[in-house]
């Protein structure tokens, strides 16, 4: 049996921080292993767009002080062990109003796009997301972006308790190490909905559109 399409009326596209800070060198270039990544996310961007599909964009929103950083104590951060009395003090990467914050010129949003500005891995949580899904009727979300294992895994896992249909894109996200992003792409994201490449989407959606017309 054919998989089911994409209905680019019901679907929207999220790209979860998608920053300079996270892909590009201190003169904006992406770096060598954002590369591909980047590449793909641009392929589904441009797609998309042609087919009139809501872009979303996940932004992290922190405060320069850090006094909005998350105060949960965990044994690590981005694969760093750490002290309790350090872990207070780290602060966030993509720090408002920096360059580092900005999304990466090769996926700019343009006007009409979707600015989910988020305080923590969850794209859902105290943003407006559900509500500007729900409320043209969206029912799909494609997502993609880093890392994989953080703030995907986060959403995706909001989402499918939201009762959105998930599709994970597997070249557009990116973890810290490879493994780390089979793992989720293999063992955990086909739990939470579907896991396909970008050009496979891309299809789904296409087969949607033509079907709507017909």
């Amino acid at each position: 049996m054919a998989e089911p399409a994409l209905d680019p009326r019901r679907t929207a596209l999220l790209l979860f921080d998608m920053l300079k800070v996270y892909a590009c060198d201190a003169d904006g270039r992406v770096r060598p292993e954002a590369e591909s990544q980047v590449a793909a996310c641009r392929r589904m961007l441009d797609a998309v767009r042609a087919l009139s599909v809501p872009v979303f964009y996940a932004i992290a929103d922190h405060r320069p002080d850090g006094a909005d950083w998350a105060v949960a104590r965990t044994d690590t951060n981005a694969d760093r062990f750490v002290d309790v009395a350090a872990a207070r003090r780290l602060k966030p990467a993509a720090v408002r109003g920096s360059t580092g914050a900005d999304v990466i010129d090769e996926l700019a949003p343009r006007e009409g796009d979707y600015l989910i500005r988020k305080h923590r891995w969850s794209a859902f949580l105290g943003t407006h997301l559900q509500l500007s899904l729900r409320t043209p009727g969206i029912d799909t979300i494609c997502i993609a972006g880093g890392s994989t294992d953080v703030g995907v895994a986060a959403t995706a896992y909001a989402a499918r308790d939201h009762d959105f249909n998930v599709v994970v894109l597997r070249d557009g996200c990116r973890a810290s190490r490879p493994e780390v992003d089979a793992f989720f792409m293999e063992h955990v994201f086909p739990r939470l909905g579907r896991v396909r490449t970008v050009d496979e989407t891309i299809a789904l959606l296409r087969a949607g559109h033509t079907g709507s017309r017909q």
